[in-house]
């Protein structure tokens, strides 16, 4: 788990860019303040409540179970669930219609804000398989000497060239979104560390094995 306290915060492109040039992936958003208490848990429908950007939504919604998860792009954590829980959680829960699931932004550095807009400016059906593109070369591009090169040549293997690339870092409403997303986790659902997962509204910080997805989901089944 990677603890990081959040304030609201507005960057540009400008600012996205310099600082993933300047500091890569281990620099924060923004200054850290004091965390309020938050429960432990939240109504499922405040949860699923539509933010600027869609949510990715896959599985059926008719499932009885709902998960929600806030994750950064250049959090190792992150990527270990990515790359070994969740396909599990895809085979056994998502795919036979028991777990309907989304992933909401929540980037921990410039670079991580860098990488989830180029994830919303390519087509929808891409989504995920380029979140996966990202989690399972994290360390390719994300903890290197040049993370913004190595951003653009990950970019370029997604179908960017450097145009698309600017234009997708100068995308006003998807960078409002992107940080949206990062606000609003933060300030009404208390997430301060990544990965956060809310099922069926419970809160479970840190990357969940698949003996205790099972744990968590059988019950509600």
């Amino acid at each position: 788990m990677t603890p990081v306290k959040v304030t609201a915060v507005n960057l540009s492109r400008r600012q996205i860019l310099q600082g993933v040039a300047a500091i890569g992936a281990g620099a924060m958003l923004a200054p850290l303040l004091p965390m309020p208490a938050f429960a432990e848990s939240f109504s499922p429908m405040e949860l699923q409540k539509q933010g600027l950007l869609e949510d990715m939504f896959i599985g059926s919604p008719d499932a009885p179970v709902t998960i929600i998860e806030y994750a950064s792009l250049t959090c190792s954590h992150c990527a270990t669930f990515a790359t070994e829980s969740f396909p599990y959680l895809k085979k056994e829960y998502i795919d036979t219609g028991k777990v309907y699931y989304t992933m909401r932004e929540f980037p921990l550095d410039n670079l991580a804000f860098a990488a989830s807009m180029l994830s919303r400016c390519a087509p929808k059906e891409q989504y995920y398989d380029i979140l996966h593109l990202f989690f399972e070369q994290q360390r390719k591009w994300a903890f290197t000497q040049d993370p913004l090169g190595n951003l653009k040549a990950m970019a370029k293997q997604i179908g960017y060239n450097d145009k698309t690339f600017e234009e997708c870092l100068s995308n006003q409403s998807i960078l409002d979104g992107v940080n949206e997303s990062r606000e609003r986790a933060n300030k009404e659902f208390g997430v301060n560390s990544t990965p956060t997962f809310f099922i069926n509204g419970e809160k479970h910080p840190g990357a969940l094995t698949v003996e205790q997805l099972d744990e968590i989901i059988k019950p509600l089944l």
